[in-house]
């Protein structure tokens, strides 16, 4: 017990000394002075007081700060775990901290802002507590042109250990929003924080997401033509960037001249951009148009007035500025009630279509993701105005709803684009069957206008022929031409031309009135077309069909006639060939009929740029699903048709 006093008395003065230091130290500190260490536990800087100026009590002077301390107009900040948040107020704010660097180095050290502001300038006390400026920058330079390169507004000061220092941050805003999360840490602690933010705040795969949803949008416009998945696109492109200047992520990722011109129209006027795009989504959606035309009319006007205040800000603005900060208020308050009112006609334009029975699904599903954003938009709304200043969720409940109303959205036009797929296969089907109606009666209407033709060369032409061919080798003509040699070869070869005539044109009423496919068959009509074909002495013209051809559909039967007598035409008329040879073979799925010629043939361009005759081949062939080879490489031609065994019209497959 005696061994273990001398030990136990040791371990109390041990503690008691570093109690006592541990007092010193804390009583040469002041009440107010916030200790910076190496890494700041707490993310938000505490120990602060503020005040608030007009903007128009004359130019930023720091004394006038240190006087309005002196005169106990500053206030203590937030003590708990909340950034300041002031709402609406068109006023410059100051912000005052006593600060101790109880690190054993001199150390670099910057005060962070992680809001927009106009500018924000640091000021530090002298011995002579004079005030001298240390650092200015403003959020409207992109990163890489600040005094210290960040997403924040970041001004550097540096301390030698255990100095202490008074600063003062002088902060404008002419947006009119003071919300204000703010820290002062070591420049490494920083720039440690700074590298896993995009991590860390889900920002990585939440701007993955956005860009994939845009793109998509617009592939599907590619496909649709339906502008609302442009609109779309806008509307993901908008919001996106008014997160990214929310969060500073804009000074990092946009070149300066864009940088410079989404800070010209303004973040929230950005946002006011989107909502005026999103009730253009809303009424393509729902089908304003047609069934509430007041309704839509009123839409169409609110988000042109948006849109178009949104734009002509970046103009009016530094004009109101200039003419002092009551028109600065001015059109910021206008921003603010635009806002409210998309949001306002966003719900009574859902109430309005949700009422009607054609509408109702369309409303409800589309509600369905709009509250998503809303959601979202109004807890964000609400900490803008001053009426809360904590978030939910990390990055902020904007940017997850804005995910959440996405997700709903691409689904909800996915199934409009299968939608309209659908549509357009009906659209196409019932014109094909319209086309195919008017290709029946088409060749129907051609079919009797054929049979008439060929009925008046049967009965009208030939019959005169054959009697003028009668006449002339009549014994009246034959007696009065004996006596001049001239006169009778003259009267024979009349004869003759007659002749050639009648065999012509008995063959064309053949072609074009052809005998009754139905009862006397495809083999007998051709062949009754080749016995008058034969007539002529060349060429002759020789047949092969096959005994059974089977049953045959009248729209092949017809098709097959009409294609085999146009072939022997063409044999007859062009090829100059001795001979010609017709096949018809039935196989179990096709017919096949061969016209095969020993005349001059053509060169094989011929078959592309072929006659009025091969393109009515081709034509009729195509229509009941058949094919035409010509080979015309050596003697002759050979035109080989192959027909289906049943009338197949040509469709155009959809795939839904």
């Amino acid at each position: 017990m005696t061994k273990r006093l001398p030990r136990l008395l040791r371990q109390c003065l041990t503690l008691g000394l570093w109690l006592w230091a541990l007092a010193a130290h804390a009583a040469g500190a002041p009440p107010d002075t916030v200790l910076l260490r190496r890494q700041t536990a707490d993310p938000l800087l505490r120990g602060y007081t503020y005040a608030l100026e007009p903007f128009g009590a004359g130019p930023a002077d720091p004394a006038r700060a240190d006087a309005l301390w002196r005169a106990g107009r500053f206030r203590p900040g937030p003590t708990n775990d909340r950034p300041l948040n002031l709402g609406f107020r068109h006023q410059r704010l100051w912000l005052r901290v006593v600060v101790r660097n109880t690190l054993p180095d001199r150390t670099r050290f910057v005060w962070s802002f992680y809001c927009f502001l106009d500018s924000a300038v640091l000021y530090r006390a002298d011995a002579a507590d004079r005030l001298r400026r240390l650092a200015g920058a403003s959020a409207r330079a992109v990163a890489r042109d600040r005094v210290f390169p960040a997403r924040s507004l970041s001004l550097p000061l540096t301390l030698a250990p255990n100095e202490t220092a008074v600063l003062y941050a002088r902060l404008d805003d002419f947006a009119g929003a003071l919300y204000v999360p703010t820290d002062l840490t070591t420049a490494e602690d920083f720039l440690a924080w700074e590298a896993t933010y995009l991590t860390e705040w889900h920002w990585v795969w939440l701007l993955g997401f956005y860009a994939f949803s845009a793109v998509f949008n617009v592939l599907l416009f590619g496909f649709l033509r339906d502008r609302i998945h442009l609109w779309y696109a806008l509307y993901v492109g908008l919001s996106m960037l008014f997160l990214l200047m929310e969060d500073g992520l804009a000074a990092l990722v946009l070149p300066a001249w864009a940088h410079r011109a989404a800070w010209a129209v303004g973040q929230y006027n950005v946002l006011l951009l989107a909502a005026a795009v999103g009730l253009r989504i809303l009424q393509l959606f729902v089908g304003h148009r047609a069934e509430w035309p007041r309704l839509y009319k009123a839409g169409q006007w609110l988000s042109a007035t948006a849109a178009g205040f949104a734009l002509v800000y970046a103009t009016l603005f530094p004009l109101a500025l200039a003419g002092g900060g009551s028109a600065a208020a001015a059109l910021n308050f206008t921003r603010e009630a635009l806002l409210v009112l998309t949001a306002a006609y966003a719900i009574w334009a859902l109430a309005a279509g949700a009422r009607s029975p054609r509408r109702r699904a369309a409303a409800r599903t589309y509600a369905l993701a709009y509250a998503c954003f809303f959601g979202g938009a109004a807890l964000f709304w609400l900490i803008h105005a001053g009426w809360r200043n904590s978030i939910l969720v990390r990055p902020n409940e904007l940017a997850w709803g804005l995910v959440l109303e996405m997700l709903l959205l691409n689904a909800l036009l996915a199934g409009r684009f299968r939608t309209a797929l659908r549509q357009a296969a009906r659209l196409r089907i019932r014109d094909l069957h319209r086309r195919n109606a008017l290709s029946e009666r088409l060749i129907a209407a051609q079919e009797a206008e054929r049979e008439k033709l060929g009925q008046e060369l049967h009965d009208a032409l030939g019959p005169g022929l054959l009697a003028v061919q009668l006449a002339l080798r009549g014994r009246a003509v034959r007696a009065a031409v004996a006596p001049d040699p001239a006169a009778a070869e003259a009267v024979a070869r009349a004869s003759t031309v007659a002749a050639d005539l009648h065999t012509e044109v008995r063959a064309l009423s053949h072609g074009w009135q052809p005998a009754d496919l139905p009862r006397e068959g495809l083999a007998g009509a051709l062949g009754a077309l080749v016995a008058a074909l034969n007539l002529r002495d060349q060429p002759h013209v020789q047949t092969h069909f096959d005994h059974d051809l089977g049953p045959l559909p009248a729209a092949v039967q017809l098709a097959a006639y009409r294609i085999g007598a146009e072939l022997l035409h063409n044999a007859v008329r062009h090829a100059h060939a001795t001979t010609v040879v017709v096949q018809l073979l039935r196989f179990p799925d096709h017919l096949l009929l061969m016209v095969e010629d020993d005349g001059r043939g053509f060169a094989p361009a011929g078959a592309t740029r072929a006659g009025l005759g091969l393109r009515s081949v081709r034509a009729r062939a195509a229509y009941v699903g058949g094919t035409v080879e010509i080979d015309s490489s050596g003697r002759g031609t050979v035109v080989t048709v192959q027909l289906p065994a049943a009338a197949a019209v040509p469709t155009t497959e959809v795939v839904l």
